[in-house]
């Protein structure tokens, strides 16, 4: 029996007093999630491109202690990504809904802890007071303040709209808004932090200050595109204490639930699939095609398939249904990883190629990603009769940052395993055993774990096209059924 549900749609107040429904969901929503991530990744792309090199060459930390901060960080994220959902979920709603109010409250703060992260002031102190500035900047970014805007941001798009289409164009647009950031970023900044001193290329320390100053300034600007012209259109009264689920239990109904758990594990080897190929590529064409010029048409075309995704990925969605064009995505991906792998190409355009069907087949799965949360989100209510919106997007994010984690670690030890030697000093020349091992690791590796990822989403993730739809439905009569007038 399908559990009762208290969702009601969110009703305007007109002039004279009188309720009204809300505007149509549009073009305007679109946009403005779109500047919601782009907002977001003004200071997550900042901080996951220049935070190592930062402390490293600009502070002088060691590299394991920068290292340690990392991975200690996302044990800490367990407790204060859940914890924020679970705040985010019980607390009485603001004027402008449960999720929108804390852009507002949190867009000067996590700026503010980006620009402390990266102020050299303490660059000439004592390596204690520079490790501790470290660890308190990254934390109160990280941990507390990119939390808590970011977990209502991803939970919002649950609440804009109920109509899965309009959740997968919310989705499409955010993943435009990353990829443009990763534009800018990427393009813009290291022609600004860079300098050139006796001839070699050194990050400055005062520059990279500015730098964040200006994304900071950026991004407290797209939060605002994304608070005026975003609304939320379902919005759920929170319940009394004694009435809700407490968090123990709320938590064995998340790791129950089918939909979650296979969304997880299926976006867990995905995201370290991708994310070891990325970091692979530089190897690959500097080591061995011994050719790393080309390494600048090669991340654009790592990009382009996002961007020639946009236009159709909604539609695709609507016709065959999130799962089946993420799982057909993967398959492409696999097959693409291993016909590389088996032809084994000396021809740096033609491994080229591969990639960019290889990126397209991430990208199919990865361009909508945020959707299948929303659709999580729905099941969770219907298997509960409770919303916990912004407790199951946070659960997600977690899982996403041990992945983001795992690949990090697992692309410096699979290096070690093939016996790489930095080529930091001259003379060193890599074995033909490594060269191979380079490439089996931009070839053969990422399409197994893009298999185990799409067998996650193919047996066990449970929500079809059909399911999705008959989720709609019940939620939407359930919603009809206690809406005021």
């Amino acid at each position: 029996m399908t559990a009762a549900v208290s969702t009601v749609t969110k009703l305007e107040q007109s002039p004279d007093g009188r309720a009204q429904a809300p505007r149509p969901f549009g073009w305007r929503d679109k946009f403005g999630y779109m500047f919601g991530d782009f907002g977001n990744d003004f200071t997550f792309l900042l901080q996951s491109t220049f935070f190592l090199i930062f402390y490293t060459n600009v502070m002088g930390i060691s590299a394991a202690h920068v290292g340690t901060l990392l991975f200690a960080a996302r044990i800490l994220d367990a407790f204060t990504d859940v914890g924020a959902g679970r705040l985010i979920d019980v607390l009485p709603l603001g004027r402008s809904g449960r999720f929108k109010p804390w852009l507002l409250r949190i867009m000067v703060p996590v700026a503010a802890a980006a620009i402390l992260m990266f102020s050299p002031f303490l660059q000439d102190g004592g390596y204690g007071a520079r490790l501790a500035w470290m660890v308190v900047t990254y934390i109160l970014w990280g941990s507390v303040f990119y939390t808590l805007i970011n977990i209502p941001y991803g939970a919002m798009a649950s609440v804009i709209s109920r109509d899965p289409g309009h959740r997968a164009s919310l989705s499409v647009f955010r993943s435009l808004g990353g990829t443009l950031a990763n534009m800018a970023i990427s393009v813009a900044l290291p022609a600004v932090v860079y300098v050139q001193i006796s001839g070699q290329s050194v990050l400055s320390g005062e520059r990279m200050m500015l730098a964040a100053i200006g994304c900071g300034m950026l991004a407290v600007v797209c939060y605002l595109l994304c608070f005026v012209n975003v609304e939320e259109r379902v919005q759920t009264p929170a319940k009394a204490p004694e009435q809700r689920m407490g968090l123990v239990q709320t938590l064995k109904t998340l790791v129950t639930n089918r939909a979650l758990t296979g969304l997880v594990l299926g976006a867990l080897f995905m995201l370290i699939g991708q994310m070891l190929l990325t970091s692979m590529m530089a190897y690959t064409y500097n080591e061995y095609f011994n050719d790393g010029q080309l390494l600048s048409l090669v991340n654009f075309i790592g990009l382009a398939p996002t961007l020639l995704l946009v236009p159709f990925a909604a539609n695709l969605t609507r016709i065959f249904g999130k799962k089946e064009v993420g799982v057909t995505g993967l398959t492409l991906g696999v097959v693409a990883g291993l016909v590389l792998f088996t032809i084994r190409t000396d021809d740096a355009y033609v491994f080229m190629a591969g990639y960019a069907v290889l990126m397209l087949g991430i990208a199919a799965l990865n361009i909508l990603i945020w959707a299948f949360i929303t659709d999580v989100i729905d099941c969770q209510e219907i298997r509960t009769g409770e919303r916990n919106d912004a407790t199951v997007y946070a659960t997600y994010s977690w899982a996403r940052k041990l992945g983001q984690a795992a690949a990090g670690g697992l692309s410096g030890w699979a290096l070690g395993w093939i016996g790489y030697q930095s080529s930091a000093g001259e003379g060193i020349v890599q074995p033909q055993s490594v060269l191979e091992g380079i490439y089996t690791l931009t070839t053969l590796a990422p399409a197994i774990l893009l298999g185990i990822s799409a067998l996650f989403l193919a047996l066990w993730y449970p929500l079809s096209k059909k399911r999705v739809e008959t989720n709609v439905a019940t939620l939407k009569a359930a919603h009809e059924d206690t809406a005021q007038p």
